[in-house]
């Protein structure tokens, strides 16, 4: 059975240097006319999920995610080159990727709270697009629950491929790790977001990494 490896994006794959977050308060803002005022924890979020807490905080009710999200789009594609000049890759990402990319037994996809569009600006950023079947991913329009996307992700590669996967899921934060135990998925967490080593073992995670810059442990933890 081989293995279908889903990455969050954001502090397992890079650092976006907080692009994404400076489109989110322009986006809102324009499409709303209503002045930002209290920014929410983004880590291990989905999209849909901080879309109502902010409309909710902010006391917004005629407004849906869809339109927002079609403008947050659209900005992200305005300043999407500062991705590289203010975000960075994180330590071995790229020699990881390259390694699983040569085994057969592995799929690889994204399982990220960003809406697709900006998750394919955020890797093709990095020159990782390559890497990745998008098609079977999970994204933050899929559901307001990261759960939901992990299913989500295995549901489209066994349709897609004909096949049965072993799911894994690598990220940074508690939600990564719980989304993966929900879906019997093994739960691989690398601490380089705000998330301790600690408190990600604490939560179920097969397998705790402080990085991927020792390839070969890495590698390991994701196919062994």
């Amino acid at each position: 059975m081989r293995r279908l490896v889903m990455w969050d994006i954001d502090y397992t794959l890079l650092r976006g240097g907080g692009v994404a977050a400076k489109a989110w308060k322009a986006a809102f803002t324009e499409v709303t006319g209503v002045a930002w005022r209290d920014t929410p924890i983004f880590g291990g979020r989905t999209d849909t999920d901080i879309c109502i807490e902010v409309f909710a905080t902010h006391g917004v009710t005629d407004c849906t995610p869809e339109r927002f999200f079609a403008r947050y789009v659209e900005v992200v594609h305005e300043i999407k080159h500062e991705f590289t000049a203010q975000g960075m890759l994180m330590p071995g990402v790229r020699e990881v990727l390259t390694r699983l990319g040569d085994d057969p037994h592995v799929v690889q996809t994204l399982v990220t709270g960003n809406v697709p569009e900006v998750a394919a600006i955020k890797v093709a950023a990095f020159g990782l697009e390559g890497s990745f079947d998008a098609e079977v991913g999970g994204y933050g329009t899929d559901d307001s629950l990261r759960a939901t996307l992990v299913r989500r992700s295995l549901e489209r590669a066994r349709a897609k491929y004909g096949e049965e996967f072993r799911p894994v899921v690598i990220g940074d934060t508690v939600h990564d790790v719980t989304a993966a135990l929900a879906n019997d998925a093994v739960a691989i967490a690398v601490a380089t977001g705000a998330t301790p080593a600690a408190d990600l073992a604490a939560a179920g995670a097969h397998v705790v990494l402080t990085d991927l810059s020792d390839p070969e442990a890495a590698v390991k933890a994701l196919t062994g």
